[in-house]
C-alpha cells in the first residue's frame, strides 16, 4: 500500500472508531485506579482486543496486556506504548464520566492514552495484510509510581527483538489539533527527598529552653533555594520544591520534630549526582548551628526521557505527511519524570506530545489538578499518531 494511500486508510478507520474510542476512555475515567492496582482497566483492554482478528493478546503482568499485530511480509518491530494508572487525587470535575471511585482520579491523561492505543491497535489489525513486521503494543502498569512498570516489562522481554519504541502524552499546555515533537532532552530525572529536624520541644512561651525544629526547617528550607541560584549554573536546568512541612499540633507547644518532602528534578546526570551532596552539607551547617539533629533520605527516581534523534527525525517526516507542518511544533524540554525512559535505555525511540487544551471548553487546568480534562478531539488524533508512525518506521527502518 502506498504511503498515501495507507494515510487515508488510517484516517478512514479512525474517523470510524472515534466515538468507541471517546466511550472507552470515559469508562476508563470513570474507573479509575491506582499504581501497580489496574486489574479492572487491564481486564477492560484484555476484553476489548481478545478476540479481534490479527491481534495476538497476552498478559505479562495482572495489571498489563501485551497486543502484538504481525504483519504478512518480514520485517522490523516497532514499540507503541501507553500507562494505564490513575493518581490518589479527588475529583471536582463535574462530567457524566466523573470518577466512580473516590479519591482516585485520572489526572494526567492516562485514560486517554489507553483508549488511543486500543484503536490504534484496532486499526493496525485491519492494516496487517500489506504489513511488513511486527507492531507491539504495551499497555503498562505503574507509570505514576516509583520503581515503576516499565522496569517490569523490561525484564520481562517484551523489548526482546523490538527496533523502536513510542509513546504519547496527552498535553493540556497545547491545544487540540497541535502535535509537539522533539529531539534529545524531554523530561527530566525526578528524584523525591524526605528530612527530618529533630530538636527539643517545650512550652512556646519559654522558647529560650527548647531547640525550636520549627525555625531550624524553616532556615533548612531557604538555604536551600542558594543551590539552585547560586551553586549551579544558570545554563543547568535545575527545580528544588519543598512540598511537605510536618510538625506540631497545638499554639502553645514547641515539637520536638518536624518532617519536610520534596522533589528534584534535572536533566544532567553529573549535577543529578551533586545535589544531594549539597543539600546535605546546607542541613549539616544549619542544624549544627543550632544544635539540632536531622536525617535525610534521598531517592533517585527515573532518568531522564531522551528522544533518540534517529527516530525524531523519521517521525516527523511521517507526520508532516499526515498532519501537514503546522501542526507540527517544537515542544520544549519538561521538569515532568516519565519511566518512559527504562525503555529508551534499551532502544531508540521517542515521546510525542499530543494537544489536548482547549481554553474556549473551558479545558485549562493543568496536570496533576482535580478539574484536569482533555479535548476529546485529541484522542483521534493520537490514534492517527500512533497508527501512522508505526507503519511508517516499519517502511523506513
Amino acid at each position: 500500500m502506498a504511503e498515501n494511500e495507507r494515510i487515508t486508510a488510517i484516517s478512514g478507520l479512525v474517523a470510524e472508531k472515534k466515538e468507541e474510542i471517546i466511550d472507552l476512555r470515559r469508562t476508563f475515567h470513570r474507573y479509575p485506579e491506582l499504581s501497580f492496582q489496574e486489574y479492572r482497566t487491564a481486564d477492560m483492554i484484555f476484553d476489548r482486543l481478545h478476540g479481534v482478528p490479527g491481534i495476538e493478546v497476552s498478559r505479562p503482568t495482572e495489571t498489563s496486556i501485551l497486543a502484538a499485530i504481525k504483519g504478512s511480509m518480514p520485517g522490523k518491530i516497532v514499540a507503541l506504548r501507553g500507562d494505564l494508572d490513575a493518581l490518589p487525587i479527588l475529583e471536582e470535575n463535574d462530567v457524566p464520566y466523573r470518577s466512580q471511585n473516590i479519591g482516585t482520579m485520572h489526572a494526567c491523561g492516562h485514560d486517554g492514552h489507553a483508549a488511543m492505543l486500543v484503536g490504534a491497535a484496532k486499526v493496525l489489525a485491519e492494516l496487517k495484510s500489506g504489513m511488513k513486521g511486527e507492531i507491539r503494543c504495551i499497555f503498562q502498569h505503574a507509570e505514576e509510581k516509583h520503581p515503576g512498570g516499565a522496569k517490569d516489562l523490561v525484564k520481562l522481554g517484551l523489548l526482546n527483538g523490538v527496533d523502536a519504541i513510542l509513546t504519547l502524552h496527552l498535553f493540556t499546555s497545547l491545544p487540540v489539533g497541535k502535535i509537539g515533537l522533539a529531539t534529545g532532552p524531554l523530561m527530566a530525572a525526578p528524584d523525591n527527598f524526605t528530612i527530618s529536624i529533630f530538636g527539643k520541644g517545650g512550652h512556646a512561651a519559654m522558647p529560650e529552653d527548647t531547640i525550636d525544629p520549627v525555625l531550624v526547617s524553616a532556615q533548612v528550607v531557604t538555604a536551600l533555594q542558594n543551590i539552585v541560584s547560586r551553586q549551579i549554573s544558570a545554563l543547568k536546568s535545575v527545580v528544588l520544591s519543598i512540598t511537605n512541612i510536618q510538625g506540631g499540633s497545638a499554639f502553645n507547644v514547641i515539637p520536638e520534630r518536624v518532617d519536610l518532602k520534596g522533589t528534584v528534578r534535572t536533566f544532567d546526570r553529573d549535577t543529578r549526582l551533586e545535589i544531594p551532596k549539597r543539600m546535605e552539607n546546607i542541613i549539616k551547617g544549619v542544624c549544627i548551628a543550632y544544635g539540632a539533629k536531622y536525617t535525610f533520605d534521598y531517592e533517585l527516581g527515573y532518568d531522564p526521557v531522551v528522544n533518540s534523534s534517529s527516530v525524531a527525525g523519521k517521525v516527523t517526516e511521517i507526520l508532516k505527511e499526515e498532519f501537514g507542518a503546522k501542526a507540527l511544533i517544537k515542544a520544549s524540554p519538561v521538569m515532568w519524570g516519565e519511566d518512559f525512559s527504562a525503555y529508551l535505555h534499551r532502544l531508540p525511540g521517542m515521546l510525542i506530545f499530543i494537544g489536548a487544551g482547549n481554553k474556549k471548553k473551558g479545558i485549562i487546568h493543568p496536570h496533576h489538578h482535580p478539574c484536569f480534562n482533555i479535548d476529546e478531539e485529541a484522542l483521534s488524533i493520537g490514534t492517527r499518531v500512533l497508527a501512522c508512525s508505526a507503519l511508517g518506521l516499519l517502511d523506513r527502518m
